[in-house]
């Protein structure tokens, strides 16, 4: 005997949409996509930088920011990419 529920119900009354099939982000989208934007937070960086060398800003809490979130975002990406190394690891290390 099967039981299934009808989650539909619930969901349209919880405002819950179901997942658009024909736009399906893979990982290799989903990647480049996250590079991008680490990449974008770098040169915001080094515009803000420049920025303050120069004097074309005297605001430098906005220079410290723009540092903050590029540092940060590319400490997570190299976390990210360590994980993803260390799970190909694993899986080269499984045998058939």
């Amino acid at each position: 005997m099967k039981i299934q529920g009808n989650m539909e119900p619930l969901g349209s009354a919880l405002g819950i949409k179901k997942p658009d099939t024909t736009d399906k982000a893979g990982f290799e989208n989903v990647f480049s996509g996250a590079l991008k934007e680490v990449n974008d937070l770098q040169l915001n960086a080094d515009k803000a930088i420049e920025d303050l060398v120069t004097g074309n800003t005297k605001n430098i809490h906005e220079t410290m920011m723009a540092l903050g979130k590029a540092e940060l975002a590319f400490k997570l990406t190299m976390q990210v990419r360590n994980k993803v190394i260390e799970a190909y690891q694993e899986v080269m290390r499984t045998s058939v």
